[in-house]
């Protein structure tokens, strides 16, 4: 899929924290002589953002940035979620309210910058819309049973109807290639403009949220209308255990392209 709309403005914020369950540390994790982070920075500064900022609660992350010359934002260590940060960032930070942020997550050094171009520019031309994601082609059967891939069905104009760990849609029938054709899997990078972010954090979880696990599903009960599109390039899996800090290792030893 080609992907030709003119860059919308916004801005890019890396929510980073240094607590993590299953890999302690990781935004400061070692790939090819570098933080993992700062890959992440890299990528999100080759986009047409006016601005990179990482949002953090913690001193040693936001040492490597300055060292780095990378914008940092303190935040409160009680957030909950990378987007609690994202909206305290630009909160602080001032930001108007119909500007437009892209959350891009502290755990993808591999991130194509086309793809976070992709959101801001989408949330841009679609003024009805609050929130914008992607989405790509199941790999398979099992990637679509498997709770930890998010799946999603929108209609003909690209609006979600839902989000879920579930496989949907679900093949009555049993599965075929042209059924799972059918299921979309969410990527989880989001475009919002500032005054929705504002209005997120202030409403209560969600009912559905709360089962599924799935905190933009806290917007489609206020209301908010969220559109998804095709990645227009393949987004590789983010790091989340030793396995794939190792497999990102091994991808850039190999010389892997940046866009």
């Amino acid at each position: 899929m080609q992907h030709t709309r003119v860059a919308a403005a916004f801005i890019a914020v890396i929510p980073a924290r240094y607590q993590s369950a299953r890999l302690p540390g990781k935004p400061l994790a070692d790939i090819a002589g570098k933080p993992m982070l700062l890959h992440v920075v890299e990528r999100a500064r080759q986009s047409h953002a006016s601005a990179v900022i990482v949002a953090t609660d913690d001193a040693r992350i936001a040492a490597v940035c300055t060292a780095a010359g990378v914008s940092v934002c303190m935040t409160d260590p009680a957030h909950n979620s990378g987007t609690d940060r994202i909206a305290e960032a630009v909160t602080q930070l001032g930001y108007a309210p119909d500007t437009i942020v892209v959350n891009v997550q502290g755990d993808e050094p591999l991130i194509p910058p086309t793809v976070i171009d992709q959101v801001a520019a989408n949330l841009a031309a679609r003024p009805a819309f609050g929130i914008c994601t992607l989405y790509a082609a199941l790999k398979d059967e099992a990637e679509f049973r498997n709770p930890n891939a998010v799946k999603l069905v929108s209609d003909a104009t690209g609006k979600v109807l839902y989000f879920s760990r579930a496989p949907i849609p679900w093949p009555r029938d049993g599965s075929t290639p042209a059924t799972l054709a059918l299921a979309k899997r969410h990527i989880g990078l989001y475009a919002y403009r500032v005054r929705v972010l504002q209005q997120f954090v202030a409403w209560p979880p969600a009912a559905l949220e709360t089962v599924e696990k799935l905190e933009q599903l806290r917007a489609m009960a206020q209301g908010v209308s969220i559109h998804a599109e095709a990645a227009c390039a393949p987004v590789p899996a983010g790091v989340d255990t030793l396995d794939d800090l190792e497999q990102v290792r091994q991808l850039l030893r190999a010389g892997l392209p940046h866009e």
